[in-house]
């Protein structure tokens, strides 16, 4: 009995961080005021995950850091090759204008943090 109430309970923690990690999604941010969107890094997740932007606009991310696990240190944007350190409860900029309409994914180094980034 013990051995199915572990398995049970296990199957649901592992269906819990998959919901959690890939499949939960978040609002989508619309850029309203000076083409700044801030970015919270926290609970293992980026507020907001997802963001459209315009093609051949200037815009900014502004990533704080409120966790402090060690994967929280970088934000990758593996298809711009671009990659920024965020020093833990501090504003970091990242100033884009890209010209490819296209998706654009941003993650941690290893892949848990995940974000979008849509250019239209």
């Amino acid at each position: 009995m013990i051995t199915l109430l572990v398995n049970v309970v296990g199957l649901a923690l592992v269906c819990l961080i998959i919901w959690w990690f890939w499949i939960n999604k978040s609002h989508v941010a619309t850029i309203k005021i000076d083409n700044l969107i801030e970015i919270r890094v926290k609970d293992g997740v980026y507020q907001p995950s997802n963001i459209e932007a315009k093609i051949n606009h200037p815009i900014t991310l502004r990533f704080t850091r409120d966790d402090a696990s060690p994967c929280a240190e970088t934000v990758i944007f593996q298809s711009l090759n671009i990659s920024k350190q965020l020093s833990l409860h501090e504003p970091v900029d990242l100033s884009l204008n890209i010209k490819k309409a296209g998706e654009y994914e941003f993650t941690c180094q290893m892949g848990m943090y995940r974000g979008k980034l849509t250019v239209k």
